[in-house]
């Protein structure tokens, strides 16, 4: 099904930037671009805070591509676009709410110079504007498990806790490590999905040993 992959969602939105400059200097689409540059990555990224969000990307897209010959007929946009990508768990509205209550001052921010967002004016607006610039995305495929983003925090933790126990542990006795290994069963709290775990953006573990 179009834009759906079991629980998971594939979002795809072009949103068209305003021609033109500002104060007579530096153009908006110019403007935009710097400030996805300047973007905090890992855990400090905007993305990290919007829950469930497993993939997103934001880019500037000039103009379309054309490589047939010199000799047929090229067409250019109009306008320099806004290109954001989300794959995440859920639905649609939810998230885009989530992302308006966890990342409002950098939503602002990166579609400022967007055509026609300064209409937006809360989450439902921006709810309706993010639909107004979503493209179908077709034979969507997510690369990751079908399950929630904590589960799959967890998950990661827990693989790399196990990888790091195995090193620190070779050469152990049976009794002592058993009860090694107990003790870190006890620690990790399978059950639990919100601690011990990775954080949204993480992309180390701290060494346990």
């Amino acid at each position: 099904m179009a834009n759906t992959f079991g629980n998971s969602y594939g979002l795809t939105t072009l949103c068209p930037l305003i021609n033109g400059v500002h104060d007579e200097q530096t153009s908006f689409d110019k403007i935009t671009r710097r400030r996805i540059q300047r973007l905090e990555e890992d855990a400090g990224s905007p993305f990290a805070r919007i829950p469930n969000t497993y993939f997103a990307r934001l880019f500037i897209l000039n103009d379309v591509f054309f490589q047939q010959g010199n000799d047929v007929a090229r067409d250019h946009l109009k306008s320099k676009y806004l290109v954001f990508t989300s794959n995440f768990h859920g639905e649609l509205e939810p998230y885009l709410k989530g992302m308006w209550d966890n990342a409002e001052a950098d939503v602002r921010s990166l579609w400022q110079y967007a055509v026609a967002f300064d209409k937006v004016q809360n989450a439902d607006d921006f709810i309706a504007y993010i639909k107004k610039c979503q493209l179908t995305t077709t034979l969507f495929f997510n690369g990751s498990t079908d399950v929630s983003l904590k589960e799959q925090l967890k998950a990661l933790y827990v693989k790399q806790v196990f990888s790091e126990f195995a090193l620190a542990h070779q050469g152990q006795d049976a009794a002592a490590l058993r009860t090694a290994f107990n003790n870190l069963m006890a620690e990790i709290k399978l059950a639990d999905l919100d601690q011990p775990s990775w954080a949204p953006g993480q992309t180390r573990l701290q060494n346990m040993y």
